[in-house]
């Protein structure tokens, strides 16, 4: 009988994807916290429950968010131990110490600089009272060394198997950004050639979900640069994220412009938002040149060639407007706005050094 092999790419792909390594990490780090649990000294042994959740509560896609969440959980556990010993000291729980300390404790976790250990506050002082209860120190000692000690743990499993590196679905993103522009380009460009009036509008309500996509791209760009902080994997992988920041900030331009070209040609076909004209003769023309550009948003490389021949397509607009100068500005005013839109985006995708306006010289 032969040996089943798993492919590698298989398990590439699945395996060691970001989520799938950060849920293997996690399971080690409560394995390993779990067992070290019981060999704490002192009261601190009679916890061992809460060392596997410390490390869980430190577990987050990078590095420094680990760091900064795991000190913001220390923090929130030590004010709301804290907390509950104010109250041990000048009374003793009941329904109204409980709910001030609660509420006392809910207000201090709201403030921003808590961060994610803000919601341990009024928890920590909640256990320290209830069960606590008459060996609230006790309680307090075991529950906070065994809440660090996961946490330790958490950290150090985060810090030696492989240590996240999101660079690679920051580009995912990216990518899946640029075919989503293009495909809803030429959608456009496909409906202003059909059957009038377009039978799908579909691509005339999807501004919201341009600007998602956008939003989504952005936070895993973010993402990729705070992952690279601090993670000694960076040493061995020199690439920075400074053009993915730069991709990014160039399908932002065009989903804005994107957006407003899409809201003046659902008004030119259905009459809203606003009420546009187009002539007929104008609508090959811009077709062609909506398909140019969504070549040219598309593509993963700089080309120079694609871009030419979608600045080409765009100024046959021009051309052709030009032929219709006798419908009057009522009906070439919005093909105007969709004419700049489109130069506009077609600047956004242009290299950065042909962006940037050139410096001043001295007179």
């Amino acid at each position: 009988m032969g040996t089943i092999t798993m492919p590698r790419t298989w398990v590439t792909k699945h395996l060691m994807r970001p989520r799938a390594l950060q849920v293997a990490k996690i399971c080690v780090a409560v394995a390993i916290a779990w067992s070290l649990a019981p060999l704490m000294p002192g009261t601190a042994k009679e916890f061992p429950y809460y060392a596997p959740l410390g490390a869980l509560l430190s577990m987050h896609p990078t590095l420094m968010r680990s760091l900064r969440s795991a000190a913001q959980t220390v923090a929130g556990v030590v004010i709301g131990i804290g907390l509950a010993g104010i109250v041990l000291v000048v009374s003793e729980p009941n329904v109204w110490t409980l709910s001030f300390v609660v509420g006392l404790g809910t207000l201090i976790g709201g403030m921003k600089w808590m961060g994610v250990g803000g919601e341990h506050v009024p928890i920590t002082a909640l256990f320290v009272l209830i069960i606590g209860g008459p060996d609230a120190d006790g309680y307090s000692i075991g529950y906070a060394t065994q809440i660090c000690l996961g946490i330790v743990v958490g950290l150090m499993v985060n810090l030696l198997i492989l240590p996240p590196l999101a660079i690679g679905p920051a580009r995912e993103r990216l990518s899946g950004l640029r075919r989503t522009l293009a495909t809803h380009l030429t959608e456009i460009g496909n409906a202003l050639v059909g059957s009038w009036p377009p039978a799908r509008d579909d691509w005339a309500t999807r501004g919201e979900t341009l600007n998602t996509a956008a939003r989504q791209v952005r936070t895993a760009v973010q993402t990729a640069d705070e992952s690279r902080r601090g993670n000694p994997r960076a040493r061995f992988n020199r690439t920075s994220v400074d053009a993915e920041y730069d991709a990014l900030v160039a399908l932002e331009i065009v989903t804005f412009h994107l957006r407003d070209l899409t809201e003046v040609l659902a008004g030119m076909v259905w009459g809203k938002p606003i009420s546009f004209e187009l002539p007929l003769e104008l609508r090959p023309v811009l077709s062609d040149a909506l398909h140019a550009v969504a070549a040219a948003v598309g593509t993963e490389v700089d080309d120079t060639e694609l871009l030419v021949h979608a600045d080409a397509a765009v100024d046959l607009i021009l051309g052709k407007m030009q032929q219709e100068i006798g419908a009057g500005a009522a009906s070439l005013s919005p093909t105007a706005a969709i004419v700049i839109d489109l130069k506009r985006i077609l600047v956004a995708l242009s290299p950065k050094a042909d962006r940037d306006p050139a410096p001043a010289t001295a007179g």
